[in-house]
């Protein structure tokens, strides 16, 4: 186990893609578990998906004086320079990003903004913050993501693996925040910590999650694609969990070192956070529809199997993802843990109250 070295009660921290589905759970963590923190949050709002779900996440944070949002995009550097220069971050979360992988085949240029040109202002923020002797930013974790691993075939998948063979867009932009990552810790002495998140879901998640289509697709009396014939699974991991390893994290920056060259260690770490049980992509959708049916969502006598068509694998995906999450459980003392039918009760109980509203 590590030792804390950060404690952010009395810090700044910067969480990019605060409206987004993770940033905001974290927010929320943040300001609950720390009384003396300011959190500084910033998003776009793009419209990738139904913004009033973004708006609806920052209102829960709302009133916290806390809390001071920033409605921006991390690609515009003078905002990044101005955000740090105004609120000097001790601690940077960049979640900010565009995700989706099939998104990256039809738009290609939301991820170069968002991921490369984004995620470089937010690397050359954290160089600047030392310029004229200043303490700095302490710590900067950012996510990467289960895609990196391609098509990798061993399972289950080690941060100590090759990924050198990205089947998409949006995880070639991922593996090279990890590579700039590395580069501007090795050269200005940043600590930084990847980490790799395994397909997130939970309440008010991305509509363009599986577990969410499904939903609204069934509701609605469409007929869901499920890819690869059934065969895929998926380390689905609930976002409690996602949030509980990143609060931990940011806790714990790489530690500092010289080399035997005088020149500094790299203090870069990446970690998986994933629930370390793939699910099989049938039994999932078993699992959901059982629990759309007990809530009342769905009738008990909805017809599943005429709503149900197995097609081919699409561009870009790979039929399993799989998280060895032994070095965040040594290391944090934490794994992934929340059994999948509990994770999509809590999600089909917020579906079912969202759409009443």
């Amino acid at each position: 186990m590590v030792e804390y070295n950060i404690d952010l009660n009395g810090k700044a921290v910067l969480v990019t893609g605060a409206a987004g589905f993770i940033g905001s759970n974290l927010v929320k963590r943040l300001l609950k578990d720390f009384s003396d923190i300011h959190v500084i949050g910033i998003d776009s709002i793009t419209d990738y998906y139904d913004v009033s779900l973004k708006y609806g996440r920052l209102q829960e944070l709302e009133g916290d004086a806390r809390f001071h949002f920033i409605k921006g995009n991390i690609a515009d550097k003078s905002l990044i320079g101005k955000v740090f220069t105004d609120h000097h971050p001790d601690v940077v979360v960049n979640l900010a990003a565009q995700a989706g992988v099939r998104y990256s085949i039809t738009n290609p240029d939301a991820y170069i903004e968002s991921n490369l040109i984004g995620f470089y202002n937010i690397l050359e923020a954290c160089r600047h913050s030392y310029d004229n002797g200043q303490q700095g930013v302490q710590h900067l974790v950012y996510a990467s993501s289960s895609s990196v691993y391609g098509s990798n075939k061993k399972v289950p998948y080690s941060t100590d693996d090759k990924v050198d063979n990205p089947v998409s867009l949006y995880a070639a932009t991922k593996k090279s925040n990890e590579l700039m990552a590395h580069a501007y810790s090795k050269l200005y002495d940043i600590p930084s910590t990847g980490l790799r998140f395994f397909t997130v879901y939970g309440p008010a998640g991305r509509p363009d999650m599986a577990y969410f289509g499904f939903t609204d697709k069934l509701v609605n009396g469409g007929t869901i694609k499920i890819f690869n014939y059934g065969n895929c699974k998926r380390d689905f991991t609930y976002v409690d969990d996602i949030v509980e390893g990143v609060v931990r994290v940011m806790q714990h920056a790489p530690e500092k070192q010289t080399g035997e060259d005088g020149l500094p260690v790299p203090p870069y770490k990446v970690y998986n956070i994933g629930n370390n049980n793939p699910e099989n992509l049938l039994d999932f959708v078993t699992i959901l529809q059982e629990e759309l049916v007990r809530a009342g969502v769905l009738p008990k006598d909805y017809d599943f199997e005429a709503h149900k068509e197995l097609v081919a694998m699409q561009p870009g995906d790979v039929p399993v993802t799989y998280a060895d999450t032994t070095p965040l459980e040594q290391d944090f003392g934490f794994r992934p843990h929340t059994p999948l039918r509990e994770g999509l009760r809590k999600f089909v109980e917020w579906y079912k109250s969202y759409k009443s509203r």
